[in-house]
């Protein structure tokens, strides 16, 4: 698996996450990216081929997945405001205890946010209602920082 990121500098998240996209495909195969469709449910993926992919962007910054086996990416900038009270819809009661025992609630919650956003989108399922099913730890090692963000990828 190979993880990218860029700066949006006026450009849209999308055109971006496709051009990150588009330089990892060439870097890792020597060829043009192959035809993009999307499932039903909303998930781009490869018409063709062995590849897998997953895109992100936030207000500042792009971020691009690609992997031999299903993929999820999500982001989202470390200083970006967010309600605590979201923590009671999308919370399952193992994810509450930890959020309840964190230092840092707003990190926490983001980082709940990330692992879920990013385990729906290589799913392929999406996002619909609450996400509080899972079981995540705020511990978990596919998180890390980039660019200023939070960034979770996981993969099948």
């Amino acid at each position: 698996m190979v993880v990218s990121s860029c700066e949006l500098n006026g450009k849209t998240g999308h055109e971006v996450g496709r051009e990150l996209l588009a330089a990892l495909y060439r870097a890792e195969t020597r060829e043009d990216l192959p035809e993009i469709r999307v499932t039903d449910r909303g998930k781009p993926y490869f018409a063709t081929g062995k590849w897998h992919f997953s895109i992100s962007h936030t207000p500042r910054h792009a971020f691009c997945a690609l992997s031999e086996r299903p993929v999820g990416i999500d982001a989202e900038e470390l200083d970006r405001d967010i309600s605590p009270r979201l923590a009671d819809k999308i919370l399952s009661p193992g994810e509450r205890a930890q959020f309840d025992a964190a230092a840092d609630k707003r990190l926490a919650l983001l980082t709940f946010w990330v692992l879920k956003e990013a385990a729906v989108k290589c799913s392929g399922e999406g996002l619909r209602g609450y996400p509080n099913h899972t079981d995540f730890s705020l511990d978990d090692p596919r998180i890390c920082t980039m660019d200023g963000c939070l960034v979770a990828v996981i993969e099948e």
